[in-house]
């Protein structure tokens, strides 16, 4: 099956890449590849997120609170 996407351009992270982006555990960001909140891409055993999916990530899981 032959895909029509280009890859060239995309930067891909290790699981334990973006857990360092993000400041959390490696299993965090397992878990969200797996209940599929950040897409990732399987290569071989291990996972490559787009480091794209990552900024899409935190930008739609930004909250901003109120002053107190």
């Amino acid at each position: 099956m032959a895909m029509d996407r280009d890859f060239s351009g995309v930067r891909f992270l290790t699981v334990a890449e973006v857990a360092t982006m993000m400041r959390v555990s490696k299993m965090t960001v397992y878990r969200l590849v797996h209940s599929g909140e950040m897409p990732a891409v399987r290569v071989g055993r291990s996972f490559r997120v787009p480091e794209t999916a990552v900024d899409q990530y935190l930008a739609h899981s930004f909250v901003e609170t109120e002053a107190m």
